[in-house]
């Protein structure tokens, strides 16, 4: 008779994961877990107390992901608009994994003051800013135009509200960083100038 698998805590995130990316977070329980690694729901409750402690665990696992999918841009392109593309892709690729990271009250951030200071973003700003040549406060104030916007685009998207254009999206996008990014710069100008 072979042993049994050992069913791990990393494996019971992957796991939820997945239930997370093909039918929603929502469907994230003992029993779908369970069922997907093919054993009881002993070793899930086992290393998971709560559901809700299973679910953190798998929005921090999609977090990462999330966060590792943004910063794949490619050389050539605009560091800004490449991360903003990707965050829009995403919701386009895996509108379930979207809505779980945005929609589900799972964030640990819980203001916008709150999503510019959190943890994950210093890489997304230090590459703004290499490429934009702005302050750090200016390129956190870009930042958020450029994310707002984004983020409408990727929520409607993956809400199945809208058609994902690329070239249209990217035109909008380039249009908010443009905008954005002058009007930083003129603020920039301004101050030196009084000072």
């Amino acid at each position: 008779m072979p042993p049994k698998t050992r069913i791990t805590k990393d494996m019971i995130v992957n796991a939820a994961v997945e239930i997370a990316k093909q039918r929603g977070y929502e469907s994230i329980n003992a029993r779908t877990v369970s069922e997907r690694l093919h054993c009881s729901t002993q070793p899930v409750m086992y290393h998971f107390t709560t559901i809700d402690a299973l679910k953190r665990a798998a929005y921090a696992r999609v977090e990462h992901l999330h966060s590792a999918y943004m910063m794949t841009v490619l050389p050539e392109q605009d560091p800004v608009l490449g991360i903003g593309l990707n965050y829009i892709r995403f919701a386009v690729e895996e509108p379930q994994l979207f809505r779980f990271l945005f929609q589900s009250g799972y964030a640990k951030e819980h203001s916008l003051p709150e999503m510019i200071d959190s943890e994950e973003l210093p890489p997304v700003l230090d590459a703004m800013q290499e490429g934009s040549g702005l302050s750090r406060e200016k390129t956190r104030q870009v930042f958020l135009t450029v994310a707002l916007f984004a983020h409408g685009y990727a929520s409607i998207i993956a809400n199945n509200g809208l058609e994902y254009d690329e070239k249209l999206v990217a035109a909008h996008l380039e249009r908010a960083w443009n905008g954005a990014f002058l009007a930083a710069t003129q603020e920039e100008n301004e101050r030196e100038e009084t000072v």
